[in-house]
């Protein structure tokens, strides 16, 4: 008696089914229970059979990611995303410009899972052509921040942004004025401003702190100032009072004894009254406005003759030079400019052509002194080599000091 042929194996996960078209087409389970259709169909049953085995395995080692879950606009989940950090009023800023200028007219309108890293190779390229190295890499940090959460939040299986070193910036090192051009500065920029240019640089003060410095953060007998809120200006004129730059950045900062003649002068003349009253003020008594003081920077800066690109944040770099260059330990010089990691403070410490100039002397100085102690002590009367190898002679040998 012939044997009945044997069934195929019913299968556990998904179907497979045959359409009209000849091709077929995978359905299955997801993880929700949801039942789902492959997104392609594919030219033999084996073929569908094969993607299903995927997405089985996909599911069992907890890798599976629902197709749908990132079929949201890039634009929408970018805006959410800087809604839900609570950065700082400038930060927020700054992202929500990166996103306007140089996110959104690639990606804006694309879903999350449809930014592939050809895509983001092809805009990054595109972006170095149309604007600077610093604002590219800024934009690309934030756009790799972006996709990070969307990898967490399991709308993606892997971030497109693979591009190594590409949020690296490499600014231009910031120039450095001598102390001379800062008294000069201070000088030309008249009596209200002159403590501002001279805190900036001697305090290393930034100018958030200096616009939100008070009467009570003044301590005269101890020759010092507290920083203790900063008051940054939006691109938008908003003032935004706050907490200063990071917790190192509440700190005591002891003054030179030069400028306590300065401190106790302005706040005689020009400071509001009261404990609660600002230090730097408009000429009307108003609140400082960036606006209003960055005018006259700007005309104190081109009488002195330093160049157009110096800000008066390069203030703060000229302090910390030159507090660098006294020989300070590091974690001294991080408390005195409010900064918490070392890396922050080494983009002060410049090298500049003076210091190489200065360094090679010492060099020169230490290597004769040592030549010479080697001479002196040389008393069993060998040959004493000099500093630089006598020439040979004719026949190749070095001249011996007979």
């Amino acid at each position: 008696m012939a044997r009945a042929p044997k069934r195929a194996p019913r299968r556990r996960f998904g179907a497979v089914r045959k359409l009209p078209s000849g091709r077929y087409q995978a359905r299955y389970p997801g993880s929700d229970g949801v039942l789902r259709s492959a997104p392609e169909v594919y030219e033999t049953k084996r073929d569908a059979e094969v993607f299903l085995a995927q997405v089985q395995a996909d599911q069992t080692r907890g890798d599976w990611i629902d197709p749908t879950a990132g079929e949201v606009l890039f634009g929408e989940y970018a805006t959410r995303w800087i809604d839900e950090r609570g950065v700082a009023p400038t930060t927020d800023e700054l992202y929500r410009r990166l996103l306007r200028l140089h996110l959104e007219p690639t990606f804006g309108q694309l879903y999350v899972n449809a930014i592939s890293p050809a895509r983001v190779r092809a805009w990054r390229a595109e972006r170095l052509k149309e604007t600077g190295a610093t604002t590219v890499a800024k934009s690309y940090r934030l756009l790799k921040a972006v996709m990070e959460t969307a990898v967490e939040d399991d709308m993606i299986r892997k971030n497109p942004c693979r591009i190594r070193g590409a949020g690296r910036e490499e600014a231009d090192e910031r120039p450095v004025a001598t102390v001379g051009q800062v008294f000069a500065l201070a000088d030309v920029i008249g009596l209200r401003w002159r403590l501002m240019v001279l805190l900036g640089a001697f305090a290393s003060m930034r100018p958030e702190e200096l616009a939100e410095l008070r009467r009570g953060d003044v301590d005269l007998d101890a020759g010092s100032v507290w920083v203790r809120r900063a008051a940054p200006e939006l691109n938008t004129g908003r003032r935004v009072v706050g907490d200063p730059k990071s917790r190192a950045g509440r700190r005591e900062i002891v003054l030179p004894a030069f400028v306590h003649v300065d401190v106790r002068r302005h706040l005689e003349w020009f400071a509001q009254p009261g404990a609660e009253g600002l230090v730097f003020v408009g000429e009307k008594g108003a609140v400082l406005r960036g606006t209003t003081f960055g005018r006259k920077w700007r005309k104190a800066r081109d009488k002195v003759g330093l160049p157009e690109d110096f800000r008066f944040y390069d203030l703060r770099h000229t302090g910390n030079t030159l507090a660098a260059d006294t020989g300070a330990k590091l974690k001294d010089l991080m408390v005195r400019a409010g900064q918490s990691s070392e890396k922050a403070q080494l983009i002060y410490q410049h090298s500049t052509k003076e210091h190489q100039r200065k360094l090679a002397a010492d060099i020169d100085t230490d290597v004769r002194r040592q030549q010479a102690k080697a001479a002196t002590s040389d008393v069993e009367g060998a040959t004493v080599h000099a500093l630089v190898p006598r020439p040979p002679d004719a026949h190749g040998a070095a001249v011996r000091r007979m």
